[in-house]
């Protein structure tokens, strides 16, 4: 039982899963190279463009006969664009096992009205993704932002499939290791592990959904930002850093600072293991006590990023209401920032965990999450 509040905090409280911590040596002056004023279609913006597109490459490994292109509204807008512009020309798989999955399939159902089997899993657990037919277009998240829980790896994606994966990666880029062959488009955003500004999102596509594109015309009218393909030829200028609407160039700056910090850390692999730190540090803590528990059920699917946590203690009548109070209660103490659970998720707590949170600073939060339980459970008038 903890009744004195630590005296060690975090220096740094910010562990929401979404805009995420920005780098440890984030500094406005660090982007000051920004061609604020400037067309993104002079020579300098089409140069930073492009340059965060083959930072992307390098940093993430992507084959070089991918395409990457930054494209409007963040992940949701890639996401959108890749099931508006692709999907329809054979049925699909829909995988759902938490809230962001759960809009992809609505989209697919209720929007396209395209032919699809739903596969849905409840939140903690996954979908078996063996069940699936590959030779539909699957479209599935890697890593359920809202529920801790992540496709362990690509083994069970056949090769040989007919039909296109689609997924989407906006919490496990960068921080997880994502088979490139077995996916054919790919999305995330910039606020997510390496703390970018929000707005703009990343479409990776493989050689395969470039084929669908230049061969298919979807029977519904496409907005000009979901447009990939020009005279029935993909648009390569996207790829290239034309961007189909205006982009922040404080934004893209940003990115590219937060790139080279990625790459002074070791990279991906740098990136993998900072998370997977985190990650641990607080598993090690829910394992110590039979209060706390990962939402995620299986061990081989909890996320490194987005770890959440649900309370089990029996004295707790009314968990949204107790988890709130200690979300709250944390925050007024300034040692964690929005770390309650998505509000269409299981109450309970969300802790980021990404690359550019410090081990350090998760540490010194673990002992405040003891001490702001006890104290709830006090307030229960429960014996703490």
């Amino acid at each position: 039982m903890t009744t004195e509040q630590p005296a060690t905090r975090p220096g740094n409280p910010r562990f929401s899963s979404g805009p995420c911590a920005k780098i440890p040596t984030f500094d406005l002056s660090k982007l000051s190279d920004a061609p604020l004023g400037r067309s993104h279609r002079a020579a300098v913006g089409k140069a930073k463009l492009k340059a965060a597109i083959e930072g992307t490459r390098e940093v993430l490994g992507i084959p070089d006969d991918y395409r990457i292109g930054i494209v409007p509204a963040s992940d949701t807008g890639a996401f959108e664009m890749a099931m508006w512009s692709m999907l329809g020309e054979r049925p699909a798989e829909m995988v759902a096992w938490e809230s962001f999955g759960a809009g992809w399939v609505t989209d697919v159902v209720k929007q396209l009205k395209i032919d699809a089997q739903v596969h849905e899993a409840p939140y903690g657990r996954i979908v078996d993704m063996a069940t699936l037919n590959y030779d539909n277009d699957v479209c599935f998240t890697w890593n359920g932002t809202t529920s801790g829980v992540r496709v362990p790896d690509g083994g069970v994606i056949p090769a040989d499939r007919a039909g296109l994966t689609m997924c989407d990666a906006t919490s496990a880029a960068f921080a997880q290791d994502l088979p490139w062959d077995k996916l054919d488009v790919t999305t995330f955003s910039w606020q997510k592990v390496l703390g970018g500004e929000a707005a703009h999102g990343m479409l990776i596509l493989s050689p395969r959904a470039v084929k669908r594109l230049e061969s298919y015309t979807p029977a519904w009218p496409l907005p000009k930002i979901f447009r990939l393909t020009k005279g029935g030829k993909l648009n390569e200028g996207i790829f290239e850093g034309a961007t189909i609407n205006t982009p922040s160039m404080l934004a893209v700056e940003d990115y590219l600072v937060a790139l080279d910090w990625a790459r002074s850390v070791g990279g991906l692999k740098g990136l993998m293991a900072r998370a997977d730190a985190n990650a641990q540090a607080i598993w090690g803590f829910c394992e110590s006590r039979d209060w706390i528990a990962n939402l995620a059920e299986d061990p081989a699917t909890r996320s490194n990023t987005s770890v959440c946590l649900k309370f089990t203690d029996d004295r707790i009548k009314d968990g949204a209401t107790f988890a709130k109070a200690v979300a709250k209660r944390l925050e007024a103490e300034g040692v964690a920032l929005d770390i309650g659970a998505y509000r269409d998720a299981p109450a309970g707590l969300r802790i980021w965990c990404g690359g550019t949170v410090e081990t350090s600073d998760v540490e010194a939060l673990l002992p405040w999450i003891d001490w702001a339980f006890h104290a709830e459970i006090a307030a229960l008038g429960e014996p703490a």
